[in-house]
């Protein structure tokens, strides 16, 4: 009986093989079947004792043999037969079985030690020496080819940060110099895939915290609006348009000045999803870069206009945003709709780690005004504390150690921008 525990193997930083445990009885026939990457190879060489588990347990025949030489693995009876079908050219068929053979007891009941093979003699009259029983390649051109990483999205969350970045794997052909013939190595080193997370602030305890944010501005508004903050002791996080800051730059410091966080609400309006590249990546950078400049913060932090950021996106960007953020309350202040309706559509559905999305701008600036210190009377009374986002993520512990800044980000050197999955399909 093979039974195999919580099986855990890395190449490197790469986790290949994530806790699979299976048991084949006496007599059973277990098939492994998955993708390319998926761990198959990987899985039965560790049985085999090629590749030592990081953890986990490998027992045959009640006999715990993780860790065990593979030579004594085999002598114990358990035996990988890889695909490939290689034998040696010079012998014949059954001299073959026999050297496949040569640790079974012969004809006589008596095991022929290892040693003893050194100059055996085969029934041909040829020779053959054994000199540590590991396997003998033919002289071979190894072909390479990358595999790329994929892009994939999990959860769901006002806040998207890449979680884990995508490396590059490699699968490998061998080609024989004398023979030609080929053997196909498979992924000798899985790919990692981008993992974009999703997630929304879950404070622990559930204590009652709540972030104000801001869009497009600066404006003739902000100054306003920052007086109300101070007037409340209270903070807020402005997302600031690029072109905005150029032309303001002197209200974009104040905000940093009245210790409020700045995040980028790229340079202009215009929507990134369906942009190329370059635009994409011009329209982040310059962005972050006007926004440098009047501030003298480097922010990554960005809120897409439109809250428009799709996986292509990302894959063109990721490397210049710590974290796209959207919001889960909607004030409506841009609908012009009155603040009355604003005050009841925000302190009528908050609930703690919320983000609310409010407007910097001069269209909506007497309805925003009027709002907004009823918002934070209301949200003080039912005992919310306001604070900036980076503050609003560290009351949640497990985010915060998944995303350890909200506004600066570094790719590994060894990370690569990843592509969509096959089935990806991100048009309209």
């Amino acid at each position: 009986m093979l039974e195999v525990k919580d099986l855990e193997v890395y190449y490197g930083a790469i986790h290949a093989v994530k806790g699979i445990s299976l048991r084949v009885e006496d007599g059973q026939i277990v098939t492994l079947i998955g993708s390319n990457g998926a761990g198959k190879s990987t899985t039965l060489h560790t049985i085999s004792g090629l590749i030592k588990p990081r953890s986990g347990n490998i027992l045959f025949d009640g006999t715990d043999i993780t860790g065990t030489p593979a030579h004594k693995i085999v002598a114990s009876g358990l035996v990988q037969v890889p695909e490939g079908r290689h034998v040696f050219a010079n012998m014949s068929v059954m001299e073959n079985l026999d050297m496949g053979a040569y640790l079974r007891k012969d004809k006589d009941g008596k095991r022929v030690k290892q040693g003893k093979w050194d100059s055996r003699e085969l029934t041909g009259g040829e020779k053959i020496t054994i000199k540590d029983g590991r396997n003998v390649y033919e002289k071979h051109e190894v072909q390479a080819t990358t595999i790329e990483p994929k892009l994939k999205v999990e959860g769901t969350g006002a806040i998207e940060y890449v979680q884990t970045w995508g490396v590059q794997g490699r699968s490998e052909v061998w080609v024989g110099e004398q023979s030609g013939k080929t053997q196909d190595r498979g992924e000798v080193v899985p790919a990692t895939d981008c993992i974009v997370a999703c997630a929304s602030v879950a404070p622990k305890g559930n204590e009652k915290v709540v972030a104000l944010t801001f869009d497009e501005g600066p404006s003739g508004a902000t100054k306003q609006i920052l007086q109300v903050l101070k007037e409340k002791g209270v903070t807020a996080t402005f997302f600031l348009s690029g072109d905005a800051a150029e032309a303001s730059p002197a209200t974009a410091k104040a905000i940093v000045d009245a210790g409020c966080e700045v995040g980028s609400n790229s340079y202009s309006d215009d929507s990134l999803k369906g942009e190329d590249r370059e635009t994409v990546r011009k329209q982040i950078s310059k962005g972050t870069d006007a926004i440098k400049s009047a501030t003298g913060v480097k922010t990554m932090l960005l809120r897409a206009p439109y809250a428009a950021f799709d996986e292509q996106n990302w894959i063109d960007s990721m490397d210049l945003v710590s974290a796209v953020v959207s919001w889960n309350i909607d004030s409506g202040d841009w609908l012009l709709n009155g603040a009355d309706e604003q005050v009841s559509t925000v302190l009528d559905s908050v609930t703690p780690g919320n983000i609310v999305l409010l407007t910097d701008s001069d269209e909506c600036s007497e309805q925003t005004l009027e709002a907004l210190p009823q918002i934070i009377d209301g949200l003080i009374a039912d005992g919310y504390k306001i604070v900036t986002l980076s503050d609003l993520v560290k009351t949640d512990t497990a985010l915060s150690k998944k995303l350890t800044s909200l506004t600066k980000v570094t790719m590994p050197k060894n990370a690569v921008f990843p592509q969509l999955a096959e089935n990806d399909d991100t048009t309209e």
